[in-house]
């Protein structure tokens, strides 16, 4: 953690709140691949920062924009999708799909002020469980120098009503 001026900020200034801190993390992982490396990362006795939550899909193609949504909305403070490698897909272009979404959802997000390091796509294949384990590592670092995702509730322009969920927000007060 640093201050302004580029310096690293005194164990004993830094805020309560980070220091207790753990993130969540929401880890979705493609069945083939990430989660078969995930699987090889624990049956090999890789340690990594136990802050994940895995959710196994049958391929990163499968994830659709709302789940990363609703983890964010629901407490996580990092989501993490892992799949195949380019070219290696057992779904052929399930990958390149979710690169696309990965891309615009990026955008999204940072337009709702959630910081990019939130939010990680990495390609990973099943050999590959020191991958697994680097990157929950860093992921996890990186969300404890963020601390804890503080979202506000959605306002909306004609209501002034906060929205639950978008059932609840109608557009223009009307149902």
């Amino acid at each position: 953690m640093s201050d302004p001026s580029g310096g690293a900020i005194p164990l004993e200034k830094m805020p309560l709140e980070k220091m207790s801190f753990e993130p969540r993390i929401v880890a979705i992982f493609c069945n083939w691949c990430t989660y078969t490396a995930s699987d090889l990362a624990g049956t090999s006795r890789m340690t990594y920062a136990p802050n994940a939550r895995i959710v196994r899909v049958m391929c990163s193609g499968r994830v659709d924009p709302q789940f990363v949504l609703t983890a964010f909305r629901q407490g996580a403070d990092g989501v993490l999708i892992g799949g195949c490698h380019p070219n290696d897909c057992h779904y052929q272009e399930g990958n390149y799909k979710a690169f696309r979404r990965y891309t615009l959802l990026k955008r999204l997000l940072g337009s709702l002020g959630i910081e990019k390091e939130r939010f990680r796509l990495e390609w990973i294949s099943a050999s590959e469980g020191d991958r697994v384990q680097k990157v929950m590592n860093e992921m996890t670092a990186d969300l404890k120098r963020l601390g804890p995702l503080h979202l506000e509730p959605l306002k909306l322009a004609a209501g002034g009503h906060d929205a639950a969920s978008p059932a609840e927000a109608r557009v223009g007060g009307r149902a």
